[in-house]
């Protein structure tokens, strides 16, 4: 087998973990099938002839690809995504099919593609390949030209980010997240008796004017209003996962890893008190954002 033969084959048997790294690292599934086109450009120009281990060596090849998107990205201080909830159909200029992107946003988990997203690219970097790939330290390290200790901080930095701070005990959280869960199952399916069971009869939901329809912010007085809306707000439910949110259970919503806009919740003796959609950019940068501690039992 010659050497392009044999470079071709190893591509192909570690695309998929090449596309995980990228997509995790890019938060955009067709950014991240650029990153693995623009890899297999590079390396097949490449001589393999002294690599002993072609996955972690395809792996380092596209970690620095995304690595220098994720700089450029930056240096342009890309303004974030105009919300656009996608159709289930395939985009005729990208070839990516947000459905398709969709369930692997929620396979990775939304919250962690948002809080990933206001990482420095190093600090990306080193938690998805650490954290989410063992790739090991002394592995990663050259490729930002750091040491093996200065990059372990930075992962765990950005572990620390991910992992957030609850602002309740653990038995409430479990207890607002399953609310919340419970609110965007009812929401999703349009199951208005299940949604004023959740909602306490005296709601008050806020949208500020960036999240609405409207040019004003939109406020609804309570339960049968609420559910109303909710209802109405079924497909953009249908793109929000739960998250930390300022310590507290709530809804993100991301197209393409990029925050669009939160949903907070106040949950008082099992109901839900107050609803509060933050669309509007300087807010929303005020927000702290983390990944909702995984429920057992």
């Amino acid at each position: 087998m010659d050497e392009r033969a044999w470079l071709a084959e190893h591509f192909e048997e570690h695309r998929p973990r090449l596309r995980a790294v990228a997509y995790r690292m890019l938060g955009s599934l067709s950014e991240a099938d650029d990153a693995v086109q623009d890899a297999w450009l590079r390396i097949s120009r490449t001589d393999t002839s002294d690599v002993e281990n072609p996955g972690g060596w395809l792996t380092t090849v596209v970690a620095r690809v995304c690595l220098n998107m994720l700089r450029s990205r930056e240096r342009r201080r890309e303004e974030p995504l105009e919300m656009r909830v996608p159709d289930p159909v395939v985009d005729p200029e990208s070839g990516a099919d947000p459905e398709q992107e969709t369930l692997l946003a929620d396979s990775v988990g939304l919250a962690l593609l948002v809080v990933l997203d206001t990482l420095s690219p190093a600090e990306r970097l080193a938690f998805v390949l650490h954290d989410m790939f063992a790739v090991p330290f002394d592995e990663i390290g050259p490729m930002m030209e750091r040491s093996p200790a200065a990059t372990r901080q930075l992962a765990s930095r950005a572990r620390r980010r991910v992992r957030g701070n609850a602002s309740v005990p653990d038995a409430d959280l479990t207890r607002q997240r399953q609310v919340v869960e419970a609110f965007q199952a009812a929401s999703r399916g349009g199951d208005f008796g299940a949604l004023l069971a959740l909602l306490d009869p005296d709601v008050v939901f806020h949208a500020d004017r960036t999240a609405g329809p409207t040019p004003a912010p939109i406020v609804l007085h309570g339960a049968r209003n609420v559910a109303k809306g909710a209802s109405a707000a079924a497909e953009r439910v249908r793109f929000t996962q739960p998250a930390l949110i300022n310590g507290k259970a709530g809804l993100v919503m991301a197209p393409r890893g990029r925050l669009f806009l939160v949903l907070e919740f106040t949950i008082t003796q099992g109901r839900i008190t107050a609803i509060d959609v933050v669309a509007d950019r300087d807010r929303l940068s005020e927000l702290e954002i983390a990944v909702l501690p995984t429920t057992h039992g």
